[in-house]
């Protein structure tokens, strides 16, 4: 009777198909270490035949003998070439990355306008934070401009600059003057008449 796939067990690494899963199983089951090492061999010549494209990278003779080591659970007992993969460092996950969250900040402005705040802050008082200090303002005032057209104003990017630098950074509308950003509308095209 004919057996269908879905009748036989799940293959663990489905790239090498059902032919090179059987030949592992059989090797698994042979008596002799010496002898399941010569099958392993063969299984590894046949690996690289289906996939001589792995040549192309470094160590490929690594890389098949941690598969086959997969494909056979781990319980093949042979004489490995190579250190191969171990079973508990399989199934590892990365460390998570750390994330860098700042208190304060405005999610709105992002992260870079954050970061220039700090540089400010860092700077002696002179011309030269002056004119950083209004360019991180002319920056927050395009961003809200992008985003929220009716709240960009001078008074409320100021206020926002004082809140986020804890109030060492304070403009007036008086001593600067921010360019005002025009949000062009979408242009809508016309419907052509059609000619009858």
């Amino acid at each position: 009777m004919l057996r269908y796939n879905t009748q036989q067990k799940p293959l663990i690494l489905p790239e090498y198909g059902r032919i090179i899963q059987d030949m592992v199983d059989a090797c698994i089951k042979l008596e002799d270490r010496a002898e399941r090492t010569r099958c392993a061999y063969a299984i590894i010549e046949s690996m690289a035949r289906l996939f001589p494209e792995l040549k192309a990278g470094g160590q490929y003779h690594h890389k098949l003998w941690d598969h086959l080591a997969i494909m056979a659970d781990f319980k093949l007992d042979i004489d490995y070439p190579c250190e191969v993969i171990a079973a508990n460092a399989l199934h590892t996950h990365p460390d998570p990355m750390p994330v860098m969250r700042k208190t304060g900040g405005r999610k709105l402005y992002g992260r870079y306008v954050d970061d220039m705040i700090g540089m400010a802050l860092e700077m002696q008082p002179g011309s030269e934070r002056d004119t950083l200090c209004r360019f991180i303002a002319a920056q927050m005032k395009k961003t809200i401009a992008a985003t929220h057209p009716d709240a960009a104003t001078d008074t409320r990017v100021f206020a926002d600059l004082a809140d986020m630098s804890g109030g060492a950074i304070r403009l007036t509308p008086e001593t600067c003057k921010l360019h005002e950003y025009i949000v062009p509308q979408p242009v809508v095209a016309k419907k052509k008449k059609r000619k009858r």
